[in-house]
């Protein structure tokens, strides 16, 4: 499978695994360690995760897994967030559930999920939600510093609309590289509001969370998604694939923005699904099928 090159000094991969349910797994560390290692056997070495995950505890579980294989850390490429609070057992001192994303919280932010994680540097960080009270240049500032101190090595965001991710651009003396969105055949705002058209004009390869729509792909009877299934099912018959989950992906991954979708599960046959999909090629009628049993409608 090959990667994407997001710049110069980082390429992900086509599918990266997501860990935001990784405190719903129930595994050990040895068996988280051996899901990681099976991940990247099948091309898949890009990890994403945000500190909030688990009430900020599923890093921690990531970096004691990898803690018994040191040597995977140069494997892999690490994707962390921040930027939302709330309080909790791991955070005791968190007054509310509000953004932050001051310098000073960023750096501490980077400080715990290095330490969660047991490595000297992050691949990428992104901020995590749009803050309304966001100011761009302490934003930048934190950004310089760590990127200065080799502690993260890129930035992006996620969620950002592009008036949003242009504004925090504009601070900055290197480029966002990527903008983490949400997108599925269930879900087509992303196509509506700009954001991908802005990724295109940027060539930046967006990263998609929730590409099969959180499950409810497969399991909501509604109008809209019993008819995207049927069109799935007749795709997934003309083009020989396994399941509808590969044709869903496929719709993601056959898009000229080149995005990046997560799998954010720890079942193999769901993240074989999505590598199956690498490989599947869509022709402009199956696409547009697809898009036009989503909209609910023709295209004009």
């Amino acid at each position: 499978m090959m990667n994407v090159k997001l710049n110069e000094s980082l390429s992900m991969s086509k599918i990266v695994h997501g860990y935001w349910r990784l405190d719903q797994w129930n595994l050990s560390k040895e068996e988280l360690l051996k899901l990681i290692e099976e991940v990247v056997s099948l091309g898949i070495t890009t990890m994403d995760h945000a500190d909030i995950y688990g009430a900020f505890t599923c890093e921690e579980k990531f970096g004691e897994a990898l803690s018994l294989k040191p040597s995977l850390r140069k494997e892999i490429q690490l994707v962390t967030k921040c930027g939302i609070v709330f309080p909790c057992e791991k955070r005791p001192n968190y007054k509310a559930h509000i953004y932050n994303t001051s310098s000073s919280h960023i750096i501490n932010s980077v400080n715990n999920s290095l330490k969660n994680f047991n490595t000297d540097y992050i691949d990428l960080l992104l901020i995590h939600r749009p803050d309304p009270l966001m100011d761009p240049s302490e934003v930048s500032e934190a950004f310089t510093k760590l990127k200065k101190d080799g502690k993260v090595l890129n930035f992006g965001v996620s969620n950002f609309l592009p008036s949003q991710f242009n504004l925090l651009s504009s601070y900055l003396d290197f480029p966002l590289v990527t903008n983490q969105i949400e997108a599925s055949v269930l879900n087509l705002e992303q196509f509506k509001n700009g954001t991908i058209d802005l990724m295109l004009e940027k060539r930046i390869s967006p990263m998609i969370w929730s590409p099969l729509a959180g499950g409810t792909l497969f399991t909501n009877e509604d109008t809209k998604t019993l008819n995207i299934r049927k069109v799935l099912e007749k795709v997934k018959w003309e083009t020989s694939a396994s399941s509808i989950d590969e044709i869903a992906y496929a719709w993601l991954l056959n898009h000229p923005a080149k995005m990046i979708p997560i799998v954010g599960s720890s079942n193999l046959n769901r993240i074989h699904s999505a590598v199956n999909a690498t490989k599947i090629k869509l022709t402009k009628e199956q696409w547009f099928e697809i898009y036009v049993a989503s909209l609910g409608h023709d295209i004009p």
